[in-house]
Order: C-alpha cells, then structure tokens, then sequence
C-alpha cells in the first residue's frame, strides 16, 4: 500500500503574490541569545514550532478610542475609517470575481473587519486552509520574538480538517492615538500543528499534582538525582546538558504518527 501523501496543513494562497508560510526559525528570526540559540532547546523548540505568516501588505492601524482607522500605500497614507463594517484588500474583489465560479461572484472574503469590541480588528492573511484528519491549526502571536506594546492578538484553535474557511488573527489595539505599523518585515503570526486527541477532555482531565516531600518514591527522588543533582556537581560540567540529551533522543525517534498513535490508545476513554 502506498503511503498516505496527505500534508497535515495545506496553505492555499487566495490573493496571487503574497508571501508563503514559512517554516518558523528555531533562532527566533536571528534574535534569540546566544546562550538560548545553543543551550536552550525548550526555546529554540518552542520558536521553530509551526511556520510563520506574515500580513499580507504592508499597513498601519489606529485606534481613536472611538473606531479604528487604517491606511496603506494604495490609500496614498490617507487614514480611512473602519468602523464596524469590512473593506477588501485593493484590487481583489475584481480579480476574485473574475476566477471563481459563477456563484461565488460577490463573495470575495474581507481583508480588515471592525469588531464590536473596542479597538478590536480582524485581519485576513489572504490565505484558507486545510489540515489533515483529526489535526487542528492553534494561531498565535510569532513565539519568542519581541512583541509590540501597541496591540495585543487573540489566540485560536481552529479544526480545519472540518472547516476549509479563511486563516486570520484579531488584533486588539491598546493604545489610542498611536499609529501602529504592520509590516512584511516580521511575522504577525505563528500557527502550529496540533492532534485533536491533545486537548480533548480525557486528556486535559487526566494530570495529577503531588506534594514532594510526602508522595515522592524512589523514583522521582532518583530521576531528580539524575536531572538535577548530578549534572551541577560535576567537575567539568557544561551548560545544555539537557539539550543534548533531547536532541540525541530526538535523532534515535522513529515514526512521529506512531508515537502519536501510541499516546493516543493510552489516553484515558472519554
């Protein structure tokens, strides 16, 4: 039997042009310490985790505690309102009429729609996506890269293996007053692959907490030693201990789906 060739998230560019995903950068985009980028696996992990989606033109938004206003280099930098409606991106509506299907004429997805909650906006990334049976897409601010104090955005789970809709990000403006840049430059967000069995209820119901010093057995006291204890009291210790353990461990891996598989019949029943 041949192997299943379905992707576990396929992107699928609506505005012709735009920039593809990419794979999110272990480094953090170059800007990650030193010290991080070489000894520090759970951060270069954590950034390198799904692929990053930039805006899909270049644009700045401001709140004026009553309505967002935005502009770009088509608008010629003239602050138009947004209010609670939706504008498209320039020149896509025409173009998407002409290439779809009859009846999908006039409904071209929005680029920027006003929320009702203030200062909220949501931004379309100009792509849709799929993702393969039982995986969902968690959208996220870019991990481990330096925030604008500007504006915050939400983060979504989203199932697309059963939704096939538009990938976007809401933003909430936190200053008024103050134009705030999106650019091509940096990502607006990182979005990660993610096993619908992970959040299920039989899983996240399934942790445990115990006190140490009265439940701990020999066990735990020793994987301390090994983890804790000696490590720090060699002579010639090395800083990324850890790291290193993690990624000979990770090169001996064999199959993920079968490790994912395996999770998964020993995850509590529902």
């Amino acid at each position: 039997m041949a192997p299943d060739k379905t992707p576990i998230v396929a992107f699928h560019r609506l505005i012709p042009g735009i920039p593809a995903p990419e794979r999110a950068d272990r480094s953090g985009l170059g800007g990650l310490p030193t010290r991080a980028f070489r000894y520090c696996d759970a951060v270069t992990t954590a950034a390198g985790f799904g692929w990053h989606i930039t805006a899909p033109l270049d644009l700045a938004l401001m709140w004026d505690g009553h309505e967002v206003l935005w502009t770009c280099e088509e608008l010629e930098h003239e602050w138009m309102p947004l209010g609670l409606g939706a504008v498209q991106y320039p020149h896509f509506r025409a173009r998407f009429d002409e290439e779809v299907p009859e009846d999908i004429r006039g409904f071209s997805p929005p680029f920027l729609t006003g929320l009702p909650e203030p200062g909220v906006v949501q931004m379309w990334t100009g792509l849709f996506v799929r993702t393969a049976p039982g995986w969902s897409l968690l959208s996220r601010t870019p991990a481990n890269l330096p925030r604008s104090p500007h504006y915050e955005q939400f983060e979504g789970v989203v199932e697309f293996d059963k939704w096939f809709g538009p990938l976007f990000t809401n933003i909430r403006l936190t200053r008024t007053d103050t134009p705030v840049q999106i650019n091509q430059l940096r990502p607006i967000l990182q979005v990660q692959p993610i096993p619908q069995f992970a959040y299920a209820d039989a899983v996240m119901n399934a942790s445990t907490t115990t006190d140490a010093f009265t439940q701990w057995g020999d066990a735990e006291w020793d994987a301390f030693r090994s983890s804790v204890v000696a490590p720090a009291t060699v002579e010639d210790h090395q800083p990324g201990h850890y790291a290193a353990e993690i990624r000979r461990a990770r090169r001996g891996q064999g199959c993920p789906f079968a490790a994912m598989a395996a999770a998964r019949e020993a995850a509590p029943a529902a």
